[in-house]
Parts: C-alpha cells; structure tokens; sequence
C-alpha cells in the first residue's frame, strides 16, 4: 500500500481529498462560531441541536483528514496493510460520540417541549442566512467528494460526501423550520416548531450514528467479502482450472480501499517452477483487473488448511 500510495497519480489524488476535506472542515468552523452565538444568545433548541450535530460532523471530519494525511506520508509508515482498521475504529469511535450527543439532545429537546419558551425571531435573522449559505457550501462539496469518490473509489470520500448531503438536507429543514417561525410567530403552535424540529435533527444524528458503527465493525473483524465478490472468484478460477490442480480455499478481508485475497491452489508437483510462476501472475493479473482496488496473492499448498467460499 504504502508503494501505491506514493505513486505521484495517486499523491495528487490524496492531496485533492485533503484540500476538499479540510476546506470543508474551516467552512464549518466558520458557521459554528456564529451560530453558537445565536443559540446562545436566543436559546434556540433547533440551534443547539445543529451545532452538536455539526460538532461531530467536525469530529468525523478531523479523523478524516488524519487519516489522509497519514496517507500521503507514503512509505514513511510502517502498516503493510493500510491504515484500513484506524479508519474504521474512527468511524467507530465517531458512531460512539453521536450517540452520546443524541441522548444530551433528547433530554433537552424533552425539557423545551415541558417548558416552552418564546420564540425569539432574532434567531431567525441570524441562523436563515447563514444556513443558506451553509447550506449552499455543504451542496458544493457533497458535489465536489461525490465526483472524487467515483473518480478514484475510497471509504473516507464515500463517508465524506454522504456526509455533505445529510448536512445540505439539514440546513434546508432547519432554515425552513425558522422561516415557518417567523410566519407563524402570532400563532400558539410557534413555541413547539423549534423543539419538534431538533427531534428531525436527532433522527439525522441516529441514522449518522447507526451507520458509522455498522458499516465499520465488519472491516474491523475482518469479514470475507461479499458474494458477489466471491461469486467473480469462483468463476475466474474455474475458467482457469487447467492452470492448477486443486483448490484448498480463499481468505479475504478489506482494509480502507484494499481488497486482500489469499487463493491456496494444489499444483502438479511435477510441474516446472516456471511454469507454475507463469499461472500464478496469470491468475493474479486477471483477478486484480475484475476486482479494483484488490490485491491477490496466490499461495501454493497442498494442505486443505483452508474452508473453501461458499457460492
């Protein structure tokens, strides 16, 4: 990995996901001041309840860009198989803090909705213009990592821009929910817009929270691949099954945007070394050019220490 990494196609190509990332990361920081103020200062629970959820955006965010960082050190890091793990204990561990921010969020949400208070329209000036331009800022970037993701396939930019698009989709209810305020500030029902909102927000929260953690655990553990990917490994395998004698097995597990697979095959041991080379790049080649991103060792064995994959 750390070979491929330093490659320079592939440097430029990190160093883009690091600029999108951290651009991403200062215009966040930079909406958070004001609108904390804001909260603050109009004791807006939709407010409140959008920092702490940009708060752990900013949080999955900043591990992110640890982790891209640490990849265009290259060689200089000693993991021969990636920082695939560090990622998804991050995403873990990020999963973890939403989840402790949803259950602070549904107790206050709770409070507020037992004793309402007024709707303070100050809120409404200040939070409808500057999540319209958040809103706009976290489009273009949900835009701009989506195309990076299908440019150039990786866990990070995935999370990244599905991210971006939670929080575009956020900003848009919360301004729609202050504009709803303001039209109906005369109006009795006005005090209880802003808390049955911020439960809308702790459902993003929820679902963020969710996925971080289950998406990530199975890497984690090392889970075979999925059967569609086995399925292609299977049928490579017996369309070259002149090239070997038996076969003992396959192991495979993810790590970041690696595919490792260990193939044990049983060869002719009356076969010329160099034949057998020549039938080990052979299938190696093949199967690294039908699954991107992987990387294929194939290990002659004649010991069936490993339980085949199941079709």
């Amino acid at each position: 990995m750390a070979g491929i990494e330093s490659s320079p196609g592939v440097g430029e190509e990190v160093e883009s996901r690091q600029k999108m990332v951290f651009t991403g990361l200062c215009i966040d920081l930079l909406i958070l001041i004001p609108e904390t103020i804001a909260a603050l200062y109009c004791h807006s629970m939709t407010l409140t309840a959008d920092i702490i959820k940009c708060a752990n955006e900013m949080l999955a965010t900043t591990f992110a860009l640890l982790i891209i960082r640490r990849v265009t050190l290259g060689g200089k890091f000693t993991y021969d198989y990636g920082m695939g793990k560090f990622e998804s204990l991050t995403r873990i561990i990020t999963g973890v803090v939403m989840f402790a921010s949803l259950a602070i969020l549904v107790y206050f949400t709770i409070q507020r909705l037992t004793h309402t208070e007024d709707f303070n329209p100050l809120a409404a000036y200040i939070g409808i213009p500057l999540l319209i331009f958040a809103s706009i800022a976290d489009a273009y970037h949900w835009r701009k990592n989506y195309r990076l993701a299908q440019k150039e396939p990786s866990p990070i930019m995935e999370a990244q821009w599905r991210l971006r698009r939670a929080k575009t989709f956020s900003d848009l209810l919360i301004v729609f929910a202050l504009s709803l305020s303001l039209v109906l500030i005369e109006n009795p029902l006005v005090d209880y817009i802003d808390p049955v909102v911020s439960f809308i927000v702790i459902g993003f929260l929820l679902f963020a929270g969710y996925r971080e953690i289950s998406s990530s655990l199975p890497d984690l553990f090392d889970k075979t691949l999925e059967e569609e990917l086995q399925i292609i490994i299977l049928k490579e395998l017996v369309g070259s099954f002149e090239k070997f004698d038996e076969f003992h097995g396959v192991r495979s597990r993810r790590s970041g945007t690696r595919i490792y697979i260990d193939i044990f095959l049983g060869f002719d041991p009356e076969q010329k070394v160099g034949d057998m080379q020549e039938n080990i790049d052979f299938l190696k080649g093949s199967l690294e050019t039908l699954i991107p991103g992987s990387v294929v060792c194939i290990i002659p064995t004649s010991e069936k220490d490993v339980q085949p994959v199941s079709s």
